[in-house]
């Protein structure tokens, strides 16, 4: 048997880490990573989080799992804690972040279709943007433009039409009978780090007002306190109608949710949507934690300020070295640094010869997204091993 026991779609590198200690990882020989991926921004709180922690480990000898056959006091308590943060009235709790965005692409639809003797079966299509990511199933890939994504997967889903990311007149042109909505990142995250601009989300916003479409945002990696806001819509001085929620959410616990007004799940009635594990106590348990530690002005200003401070020192940094580092984008602790080089094989370079771990993106950019907690020694350290790894860094000979 040739095969691996663990099935080949990634291709693993030789990290392998076995603990976790605040904002480092250590591998199975005793080496400590400086983290600055988060499990791409998933561990907001870090690793050893006493808080996630204990609140998982009461819940665990407690109670793990019943199904939503029963009433569900713990997801009760999560959804309340997000209705009370945000626009939303109403939650759908899923175990991953391409859960998230099917259901809000199904509550997009059914507002639409399931609206009683007002229901247009034809509403079914939203409209994507350019570079985006949007998960891995069928209906999310088929929500994506990317070639590379829909490779060996044929034929994709209908229901998608693509139009150029931060393009306002190109989002316009595409709105016909079938529209139900837009799906869109508030900041690209696979694609770049790209945020929209603020003209861009508040076109958007009015057209859905004006044509009575759904303005549905995937906030799976630039959510959850992440930009220095609970969630990126609100730096744009706007409100969707649906949002997927998921990565920090769980704060390294599989956890994700669909947020909506009571109109938008209007269609969402019994017997629509549904999960085994969407909602299980030990994962609401995790949520309520990770609301509890995030969802104040305290630690969001904190996020903010430590998110200009790298960015300002990032700025400053690439300046010496040119050949390498174009620019900064990006908010809060969700930074990228587009390079004008390939950014794979640097951030291969920073992890194999300096112990720092990023995340490489689209756009030639190198993701910037460490734990929400880090402090001045982790921020010293990253720079540190950054400048280290510039400066032995050997550009690859064109092919």
């Amino acid at each position: 048997m040739s095969i691996t026991p663990l099935m080949p779609t990634y291709p693993r590198c030789d990290v392998r880490p076995v603990k976790g200690d605040h904002c480092h990882l250590i591998d199975e020989d005793g080496t400590r990573y400086l983290d600055f991926a988060s499990g791409i921004a998933v561990n907001l709180l870090g690793h050893s989080h006493q808080g996630l922690i204990e609140a998982i480990q009461k819940q665990a000898e407690t109670l793990m799992h019943v199904s939503n056959l029963y009433g569900s006091p713990q997801g009760e308590r999560l959804a309340q804690q997000l209705v009370d943060a945000t626009f939303a009235d109403t939650v759908f709790f899923t175990n991953s972040g391409a859960e998230a965005v099917e259901t809000s692409i199904k509550c997009a639809r059914a507002y639409h279709q399931n609206a009683g003797d007002n229901g247009d079966a034809n509403r079914f299509e939203l409209i994507t943007f350019t570079n985006a990511f949007h998960g891995r199933t069928m209906a999310t890939i088929s929500a994506s433009n990317q070639a590379k994504m829909h490779k060996g997967f044929s034929p994709l889903l209908d229901g998608f039409k693509y139009a150029e990311f931060d393009d306002l007149e190109a989002a316009k042109t595409l709105i016909g009978p079938n529209t139900a909505g837009f799906l869109v990142e508030p900041i690209q995250g696979e694609g770049g780090i790209r945020p929209a601009s603020i003209e861009f989300m508040q076109g958007l916003r009015e057209l859905a007002d004006e044509h009575d479409l759904m303005l549905v945002l995937d906030e799976v990696q630039c959510g959850m306190a992440r930009t220095g806001m609970l969630y990126a819509y609100e730096h744009y001085g706007i409100e969707p109608d649906i949002l997927a929620s998921a990565k920090g959410l769980g704060g390294g616990f599989p956890l994700g949710a669909c947020l909506a007004t009571e109109k938008a799940a209007r269609g969402m009635t019994f017997g629509t949507h549904g999960s085994t594990y969407g909602g299980n106590p030990l994962a609401m348990a995790a949520g309520s934690a990770v609301m509890e530690a995030v969802a104040n002005e305290e630690f969001l200003s904190e996020v903010t300020e430590k998110g200009d401070r790298i960015r300002a020192r990032l700025e400053q940094f690439i300046g010496n070295y040119p050949e390498l580092f174009e620019l900064v984008r990006g908010k809060g602790l969700m930074l990228g640094l587009k390079m004008r080089v390939e950014s794979r094989p640097f951030f291969v370079h920073l992890r194999d010869h300096h112990q720092l771990l990023t995340v490489a993106a689209g756009d030639q950019t190198l993701r910037v997204i460490p734990p929400l907690v880090i402090g001045d020694a982790e921020i010293d350290e990253f720079f540190d091993k950054l400048s280290a790894g510039a400066a032995s860094f050997k550009v690859p000979e064109p092919a």
